[in-house]
């Protein structure tokens, strides 16, 4: 007759509710601090006075959204949004593809000096936009392209472009060798192999590139208040500034613009967000 021992299953007992209480309790505060800006800043955009920041208790018996309604009727917000969408975007379709065909050439080929490239794309991140400004606008002026959205979406490139390459290099690095030389087996080009093969299982990694061009060019001021002349060119970030003058600042205005230019953004973070963790995990592991 042979017996059976038993292990006892431990319990969760009393001691471990301290504990479980105290990380739930981090994470609600973490999750309060995080939401305080935005709430503060939705507050005070529906408060009619650009002082009511100065006694917000008074904004609860007056909220109105008068001033979403003078952004949208009365200011060039339209024009704005525009000019930020087509650069946006024209920097994100551009940016990561210029990025990725870089990304895949610099995994896939052993050209005289390639670890030196990868290492020089980042040195460029290096210099401050106050030292770029001047050269960049001189060429430009050379160009024609200044006060143009193909200009400005060039200039962006140059700071998309280089991490995202870094980044799609190390994705690349995870993608097998053997998908590439099936692709070749099959008759496919190079670029064949890339487009068809490599690039969507590339996804999550492209996801995190747009993610990061897209957020990059439409939030920069420096570049687009120097090269874009026109005030119905202005970027949602330059208009911006409209409201604030040498000794006045409409903080109403600018607390409902601020919400307005949110929501773009917030699309495109949803339309990308279930690849951006994949992507940026799997983009580090391998350099």
């Amino acid at each position: 007759m042979t017996t059976t021992a038993s292990t006892p299953v431990r319990r969760r007992g009393r001691s471990g509710l301290p504990a479980s209480l105290a990380s739930h309790g981090i994470l609600v505060l973490a999750s309060l601090i995080a939401l305080f800006p935005v709430a503060w800043l939705v507050f005070l955009s529906l408060g009619p006075d650009k002082d009511d920041y100065l006694h917000p208790g008074g904004i609860w018996s007056k909220m109105t959204f008068d001033n979403y309604s003078f952004v949208l009727q009365h200011t060039s917000f339209l024009d704005w949004l525009k000019s930020s969408l087509i650069v946006s975007l024209g920097t994100t379709f551009l940016g990561v593809f210029v990025a990725a065909t870089t990304g895949y050439a610099v995994s896939r080929m052993r050209f005289p000096g390639y670890r030196k490239f990868m290492w020089l794309l980042l040195l460029t991140q290096m210099f401050p936009v106050a030292v770029l400004m001047v050269p960049m606008y001189q060429i430009l002026a050379d160009l024609q392209l200044i006060d143009s959205y193909l200009g400005l979406i060039l200039v962006y490139c140059t700071t998309a472009v280089p991490y995202s390459a870094w980044l799609l290099k190390g994705y690349f690095d995870t993608i097998p060798f053997e998908i590439d030389e099936a692709g070749r087996v099959d008759g496919l080009s190079p670029f064949g192999t890339f487009a068809r093969l490599i690039l969507p299982l590339a996804r999550p990694g492209l996801a995190v590139a747009a993610f990061y061009s897209f957020i990059t060019a439409f939030g920069e001021v420096a570049f687009a208040t120097t090269f874009m002349l026109d005030d119905k060119k202005y970027t949602l970030a330059v208009g911006l500034q409209s409201f604030v003058s040498e000794h006045d600042a409409q903080r109403n205005l600018m607390a409902a613009t601020a919400v307005l230019i949110a929501i773009p953004v917030s699309a495109f973070f949803y339309l990308v967000q279930k690849n951006l963790v994949t992507g940026l995990t799997a983009g580090g592991t391998k350099g």
